[in-house]
């Protein structure tokens, strides 16, 4: 997952955003929009609700499901069968990894923004 991207996903936690289109969430993981819809044929778990026109609108918890998919077959090198099994058998436990990972990196993120902050503050202060 791409760390840039991470951060339009908070930011669109903060306005209050429920729904992703599909090319926010193909940014979020450095994919092509292609891709998702290729997922999304492939894995039943991943199922984002359509509006009137057709678009696809991914809650959070679609985005958690890309994010296995993608750590799955992307960063493990899984087949898609060999994926498919394994969410089919473990999906909680992967589910429970990713959204450690994703507390892992906020809190990540928070600490340097506040020793950055720091540094700032002390850098002013002998001044």
């Amino acid at each position: 997952m791409n760390t840039n991207n991470k951060v339009n996903m908070e930011e669109n936690k903060t306005t209050g955003k429920y729904y992703y289109s599909i090319g926010e969430v193909a940014d979020m993981f450095g994919v092509n929009t292609s891709m998702i819809r290729y997922w999304e044929k492939e894995f039943d778990v991943l199922r984002p609700r359509k509006n009137k026109k057709g678009n696809r609108l991914f809650t959070e918890r679609d985005v958690r499901y890309v994010h296995v998919i993608y750590q799955l077959l992307k960063v493990k090198g899984y087949t898609v069968a060999g994926a498919k099994l394994a969410l089919k058998e473990r999906f909680s436990d992967y589910e429970e990894r990713i959204i450690l990972l994703e507390t892992l990196d906020k809190t990540r993120g928070f600490l340097l923004d506040l020793d950055k902050s720091m540094a700032e503050k002390q850098k002013s202060l002998k001044h």
